[in-house]
């Protein structure tokens, strides 16, 4: 999937939204505020009797800042639908597999925050890959258990963490026995074709732990929550770049005579992207022969950090990939722009993808959620908003940091990948805007957020992760660590 990277919109309502929170970041703000001035009194006075009373006061102002919040929350909740497991008129139970990751985390706090019960599993290994690799994320982010905790404080609503691997069926076994979910929203696999190309053994290790955790996770709806609605992360980079336009799932072909609609055809060019295409085989069969419910969402590249929820505190931060592994294409231009790094441009750059804001990602989820597919029904939805050449985003980022003084440079760099660089592209994207998507699109404001977001913590760039360091043509049996992030 050309140099992206990997998978990892306005109205009355947003408007409502942005002031929701902008009252949970007011009271959030007061709380820190009161807090520093009763400790400011504990610390002059040595009276246990003053303590005690400062101490009510903290109590009395939490429980303030609690319902500000609360009511913040409920101002923009949408209105409350059937659950599917008997538990009367409440939300959807959701959990979500990955709920650590990029896009994870932004959907559990989106879905927390308008009222669903909400279940993050994950076994952190999204963290491990840094260490391994000697990464790091642009904004420093909190532990999984921090960031749990300082959502309840914040919102007074409760996420569920379970710390496990779906490739552990036991473990697996207990959690959905535990939380009975309505609906599963699977984020959990190693998300980066880079990543699956750096040796023999992180290829086995993308196909094994993406396709085996699908697998396990099919069986455990089956057997465990048969009404669950399997709603699956997958890519555009399935399809490849055909020279027809690209349907969403399916096509109708006539041949000799005969008329069939057939899954449409697969082109990936990774292992990553290959185990994406045998997650959606799988999930086909299992939806024909269990009778289970399933949406696959075919994901295209993702940019942004913020949304209304992980900006209403720091301590909620998403995590900002800008290296040549992790980081997708427009968040990586910014970082090279802030530091005055030249853009890299893949080849000749006319490589063209399907984008779409992380705000986006997260309403698209909740859109499947509330739109459950019906048994045995395997939905295809292409979940993207806009189509972009690199040299269109390169373009986009060199105009953006014009405007607020920087000296952007384009560079082409040797292609580390095996793709058409000029190439026809037209892919479809109805049916998401068709149940109630309002996009955000790609515009100066975006960039101008990003790229000051970027200047902000421009600190802890590492410019020796900017460039590709993963060429495909030479992934081989010997372990690549050391040389998988940096450029020699």
């Amino acid at each position: 999937m050309a140099e992206f990277g990997c998978q990892s919109i306005h109205g009355a309502a947003h408007a409502s939204t942005h002031n929701a929170y902008a009252g949970i970041r007011s009271a959030v703000r007061g709380r820190a505020l009161t807090q520093r001035s009763l400790g400011s009194v504990r610390s002059l006075s040595g009276s246990s009797q003053k303590q005690q009373v400062c101490q009510s006061k903290c109590r009395l102002q939490r429980k303030l800042v609690q319902k500000q919040v609360a009511a913040a929350l409920a101002s923009h909740q949408d209105v409350p639908t059937s659950s599917s497991n008997g538990s009367g008129g409440g939300k959807p139970r959701v959990m979500v597999i990955g709920g650590d990751g990029y896009c994870g985390w932004a959907t559990a706090l989106h879905l927390s925050a308008r009222g669903y019960p909400v279940c993050i599993v994950d076994n952190l290994v999204r963290r491990q890959y840094d260490l391994q690799l000697g990464l790091d994320t642009l904004t420093p982010i909190a532990s999984a258990h921090h960031r749990v905790k300082a959502w309840g404080e914040i919102s007074g609503n409760h996420i569920d963490l379970q710390i496990g691997d779906v490739c552990d069926w036991e473990f697996l076994e207990d959690v959905v026995t535990g939380f009975k979910p309505d609906a599963v929203v699977h984020f959990g696999e190693q998300r980066s074709a880079p990543y699956s190309m750096i040796d023999r053994a992180r290829a086995v290790y993308t196909q094994h732990n993406n396709v085996i955790g699908t697998i396990n996770v099919m069986f455990a709806i089956k057997e465990l929550a048969p009404e669950c609605h399997l709603v699956k992360l997958g890519t555009m980079g399935e399809y490849g770049t055909p020279n027809i336009d690209i349907e969403e799932g399916f096509i109708t072909i006539n041949h000799k005579g005969r008329t069939d609609t057939l899954p449409f055809p697969k082109q990936a060019s990774s292992f990553y992207h290959l185990s994406k295409v045998h997650d959606s085989h799988n999930i086909h069969f299992a939806t024909k022969t269990w009778k289970l419910a399933a949406t696959d969402l075919n994901q295209g590249i993702v940019y942004g950090v913020k949304t209304e929820e992980t900006d209403a505190d720091r301590r909620l931060v998403n995590r900002f990939d800008y290296d040549g592994v992790f980081g997708t294409a427009l968040n990586r231009f910014v970082v090279q722009a802030a530091v005055g790094h030249p853009l890299t441009v893949y080849g000749k750059g006319g490589q063209t993808r399907g984008f779409l804001d992380i705000r986006d990602t997260v309403r698209c989820i909740q859109l499947a959620v509330d739109n459950p597919a019906a048994r045995g029904e395997m939905r295809v939805f292409n979940q993207f908003t806009e189509q972009f050449s690199v040299n269109d985003i390169a373009s986009i980022v060199k105009k953006a940091g014009s405007k607020v003084g920087l000296d952007v440079q384009v560079q082409s760099v040797p292609n580390p990948r095996v793709e058409a660089e000029e190439h026809y592209y037209n892919a479809q994207h109805t049916k998401l805007v068709g149940l109630g998507l309002e996009p955000h699109l790609l515009g100066d404001n975006i960039i101008d957020s990003l790229l000051n977001f970027a200047i902000e913590y421009k600190d802890r760039i590492d410019k020796n992760l900017i460039k590709p360091a993963v060429n495909f043509r030479e992934t081989g049996s010997r372990s690549a660590t050391m040389k998988a992030a940096v450029s020699s």
